[in-house]
């Protein structure tokens, strides 16, 4: 092919080249929790995330001890992979000695990192109580958020979610934003890397703009760098996922952003109900929310931003069989979200978090070893069954690397098992190139 037709060829593609390196430039290089915990701002305290993993081990060691709940979650999430009608009975004593290393595993995350993502509740958790008390609770939570940082079992990442841009709460919910940024930023000295906000019950592409404005005067306001300030935002309404012109507008939200959204979360409760589903079958489960996560797993494919999940509003509370109930439940939901390719979801109470790492761990634990050996003879050039391409060499890195990111697995056991270092593990994770 002579030089003026692939010169052509450059200048015809030149706008699709510069498409796909700034809309769909891959996984960020950024831990992405497992779950975001929202607590209602006013309940916030320095030692939170201990406060919940010490309530969650108490509440499992009331109810028959981790080991037994972790059989629970194996033994259902082995039943998932036989046929209907199989007759298999799985191998009791391969579950005992797994549920002994899963429970002992997610007992040290209890203790060390119970909450990966903390998000302090000014909105729908807050409610109204007037300006004056919404200021002075903002701004004690501001600082206990700060002073957190230092306490055993910190989370990862901590901010808040304000009230929406709608008409009736706007001012209310930048007000509280500009408190909680000022607050932090004095207490803390800078702005932390580990701050998320929430922008809540968004509904066009104009309230995402709205939002890139007020992150532009607070950054102007705190001498901040241009793009300091991300947020994530809550797709909880009908009308982001099918505009009133038939479009579905979540694309063009993320171009709205200006590259600085960093996760989409489904909100079940407000979306359902927008949609007019019944309470009783509002669900993260639910037909309508599986086809709006499907639109949002489209819009933020290749480009970087994280999608979350919802929550479960059934909580392992009362009696001794309603807990076991709503632990069935949740760590169900968990695994479901994590087959599907949601990797994070929400919890509202510390007896949901047992059963988040238990399905967890276990979703990264099931298939590690194979996982592994695919991703080594992929690299190595080894003999194989299975012909892997680099973007499925992408998959099994990340899927690795997940679990290694959340506690599932350990630094030696990654690198053991793929006879490879973390860095060389996270360079396939994010290129697919074996070298």
């Amino acid at each position: 092919m002579d030089h003026s037709t692939l010169a052509d060829i450059d200048t015809l593609l030149a706008d699709t080249d510069e498409l796909l390196n700034s809309r769909y430039p891959g996984e960020r290089d950024v831990r992405q929790p497992v779950h975001t915990v929202y607590v209602p701002g006013h309940l916030s305290t320095p030692a939170l995330p201990r406060e919940w993993g010490e309530q969650a081990l108490e509440c499992v060691e009331a109810n028959g001890g981790m080991v037994q709940l972790a059989e629970r979650v194996i033994v259902a999430s082995r039943k998932e992979t036989l046929a209907p009608d199989s007759q298999t009975m799985p191998n009791l004593h391969q579950v005992a000695r797994e549920a002994e290393m899963l429970a002992e595993a997610v007992t040290r995350k209890l203790s060390t990192e119970p909450i990966e993502d903390l998000r302090l509740d000014f909105e729908d958790g807050f409610g109204n109580r007037g300006d004056d008390t919404e200021d002075g609770c903002v701004r004690q939570a501001a600082r206990n958020a700060v002073a957190g940082l230092d306490e055993p079992g910190a989370s990862a990442f901590f901010g808040i979610r304000f009230k929406c841009m709608e008409a009736d709460t706007r001012a209310r919910g930048l007000r509280t934003l500009d408190l909680f940024l000022a607050e932090v930023i004095a207490a803390h000295g800078s702005l932390p890397k580990q701050l998320v906000l929430t922008l809540p019950k968004v509904s066009t592409v104009d309230q995402v703009e709205a939002m890139v404005i007020a992150c532009r005067a607070l950054e102007a306001q705190h001498s901040l760098a241009e793009g300091s300030i991300t947020f994530e935002v809550q797709v909880e309404t009908p009308q982001l996922i099918l505009g009133a012109d038939g479009s579905v507008p979540l694309a063009p939200v993320l171009d709205a952003g200006a590259g600085r959204i960093t996760s989409l979360h489904y909100g079940t409760y407000d979306y359902s109900a927008s949609m007019g589903v019944a309470a009783a079958y509002q669900a993260m489960d639910h037909p309508v929310a599986d086809f709006a996560k499907n639109q949002m797993m489209l819009a933020v494919a290749g480009t970087g931003v994280h999608l979350s999940d919802g929550s479960t509003n059934i909580m392992p509370l009362g009696e001794p069989e309603e807990v076991q109930r709503a632990w069935t439940l949740h760590s169900g939901l968990v695994r479901r979200h994590l087959k599907r390719g949601i990797y994070q979801g929400w919890d509202m109470h510390p007896h949901q978090l047992p059963t988040r790492f238990l399905a967890t761990f276990r979703f990264y634990r099931e298939g590690a070893e194979r996982a592994a050996t695919r991703l080594r003879n992929y690299v190595f050039q080894e003999d194989s069954a299975v012909l892997d391409e680099p973007a499925t060499a992408k998959a099994l890195a990340r899927y690795l690397g997940r679990g290694l990111s959340c506690g599932a697995h350990t630094e030696a056991f990654v690198t053991d098992r793929t006879k490879m270092s973390v860095q060389t593990l996270n360079r396939i994770a994010a290129t697919g190139a074996a070298e």
